[in-house]
């Protein structure tokens, strides 16, 4: 007498099919838990502080001198490792740690009228003045605001709107904004910084006929942009309209550098020019 193996082959397809859920259930898992992972940095604290103290840009450095969650958010920048970050979240990393060690600087010096008072001697300033005092401490290592904004971020991420995005503490700086960076929002802060800077501070950029009178920190910094002169204003034709664009993009429009102001960006400043 014959004996059916249909009862075995079902089985033996019942546990095939198990199996494969299963696995399935684990890689789906796996993948999961991989994109949950990805790590990010945590820049509540100063956001909170920015929200609260900085106000068109213009920033009460007395409260972030009196606030315990600035010192918490300094601190805890050293325990970051950017090299687990992705380009996005790195980048924002490093231009919060620039602009919150910014206004440590003027916390710590208690400066009043202008960031370059900071390490003068006899009036002068030495070397690089407040850019080379060592107050960053930041992702395990202690460095200056020139290695950060030179060393690493210009020299690490090839993007240019950064120097929409970095405040050097003065009134011709672009304005710091009321929010920090994120990895997630990134992009879309850089272009609205890169908006009201260019478009909505007329005493640091402005056209004239066809001229565009630009911050000397575009100046200064116009390889980031290109090669040439044209180059700088093809990249900032995006942000204008119509002629104006236009004698950007082809290259037509002469570009000159305004004045700097030094003046530290306090609120008290603000209001003694009647700014706020």
């Amino acid at each position: 007498m014959l004996i059916s193996n249909a009862p075995i082959a079902r089985w033996r397809a019942i546990r095939v099919a198990v199996l494969c859920t299963l696995v399935a259930g684990t890689v789906a898992a796996t993948a999961s838990t991989a994109v949950q992972a990805q790590p990010t940095v945590d820049h509540q604290r100063f956001d909170a502080l920015l929200r609260q103290h900085v106000v068109n840009g213009f920033v009460d450095y007395a409260a972030f001198a009196r606030a315990p969650e600035f010192g918490q958010y300094l601190a805890s920048l050293d325990r970051v490792r950017p090299e687990l970050l992705d380009d996005d979240e790195r980048l924002a990393f490093w231009i919060n740690a620039y602009n919150a060690f910014t206004i440590q600087l003027i916390v710590v010096h208690h400066e009043s009228e202008s960031i370059r008072n900071i390490n003068k001697s006899l009036g002068v300033l030495q070397l690089k003045g407040p850019w080379s005092e060592p107050i960053v401490r930041a992702a395990g290592r202690r460095l200056s605001l020139d290695e950060v904004s030179h060393g690493i971020i210009r020299k690490e991420f090839g993007e240019p709107r950064i120097h929409f995005a970095l405040v050097c503490a003065a009134m011709s700086c672009p304005p710091l904004r009321s929010e920090a960076y994120t990895g997630a929002r990134l992009v879309e802060q850089l272009n609205d910084q890169s908006r009201r800077f260019l478009r909505e501070s007329p005493t640091k950029n402005r056209f004239e006929r066809r001229v565009l009178y630009v911050s000397p920190i575009l100046t200064a910094y116009r390889s980031d942009f290109g090669p040439t002169p044209q180059d700088l204003g093809r990249a900032l034709a995006p942000w204008f309209e119509g002629a104006n664009k236009e004698m950007l993009m082809k290259g037509h429009a002469l570009i000159r550098a305004t004045s700097f102001d030094w003046t530290l960006n306090s609120q008290a400043n603000a209001k003694a020019r009647g700014l706020r």
